[in-house]
């Protein structure tokens, strides 16, 4: 059977690694049949890359990609390189479009430009590049999404699709990943629901009331939102992509391990038991 990995965008488990440290947070996640991550928005110290590779010796854990700035790629190439080698992993992935580049077609283009020319570097060292997306990237210049520009200026580097972030955009998620079919190694799962607005009749104030009225949009527990998650994932499969990476940018005071077990158990109940195993 064609199978992909499924794992968790290390964003998701910050805080546990500032309070638990890389190894025992890994730990955790392996306990709960995790193994694999992708590392983002974890300091890259000495401590955690070593804490990290231990917990993937011990427990049989893949790292799908890192995570790094074009800044960074430019000023400390070596060591990001270095970071991939002691990790096992042959991914680099640009979290987002710099801020300056937004509202730019020319700016954008330009960084676009460069990023290939990093992955063509990266690629002399048997590592390659990959860009996330946001809904910034649906913006239309022409007529044309500013992400299929970024596609349309790239040789070298691929894509890692959100599916919450395409349909935020304004797409379908499943027919977007189809559209990207051999650009993709990496699919991010993040559900997306619409929150329960709370009205009291009390103490009933308007402006809190159309405050939350344009503000009900979450981050949702795989499995617990209102995106065709089976349908992305076959997609993604079909299209190219091995990994397939759990975030929730926000778990809205539920600890964030509790959100992982849900995800984990729908999933499951999906059918993809086989999928959180090497």
């Amino acid at each position: 059977m064609n199978k992909g990995l499924i794992g968790i965008q290390m964003s998701t488990i910050k805080k546990k690694v500032d309070e638990l440290g890389a190894y025992e947070t890994l730990r955790a996640c392996a306990e709960m049949g995790y193994h694999c991550m992708e590392v983002s928005q974890i300091p890259m110290t000495k401590e955690n890359v070593s804490g990290m590779k231990k917990a993937c010796d011990e427990y049989g854990i893949k790292i799908a990609a890192n995570t790094a700035s074009l800044d960074l790629l430019k000023t400390e190439f070596d060591k990001v390189v270095d970071d991939c080698k002691a990790l096992d992993t042959n991914m680099v992935r640009i979290g987002m479009l710099p801020f300056p580049c937004m509202g730019s077609r020319e700016k954008a283009i330009d960084f676009v430009k460069q990023a290939d020319e990093m992955a063509e570097r990266l690629g002399e060292h048997g590592i390659d590049l990959y860009y996330h997306n946001h809904h910034v990237e649906f913006v239309k210049y022409d007529g044309q999404y500013l992400l299929d520009i970024i596609k349309d200026n790239t040789r070298k580097m691929g894509f890692e699709l959100d599916i919450h972030w395409i349909h935020r955009g304004g797409e379908n998620p499943v027919e977007f990943i189809n559209k990207y079919a051999g650009r993709i190694r990496l699919l991010h799962l993040k559900d997306y629901r619409i929150a329960q607005i709370q009205v009291s009749e009390d103490d009933f104030d308007i402006k809190k009331v159309m405050s939350q009225f344009y503000n009900l949009v979450e981050f949702a527990e795989v499995g617990e939102g209102n995106l065709p998650v089976k349908e992305c994932i076959e997609a993604g499969l079909a299209g190219g992509s091995k990994y397939f990476l759990i975030e929730q940018d926000d778990t809205y005071g539920r600890d964030p391990f509790e959100s992982l077990k849900i995800s984990r158990d729908n999933l499951i109940s999906m059918g993809y038991r086989d999928w959180f195993n090497l």
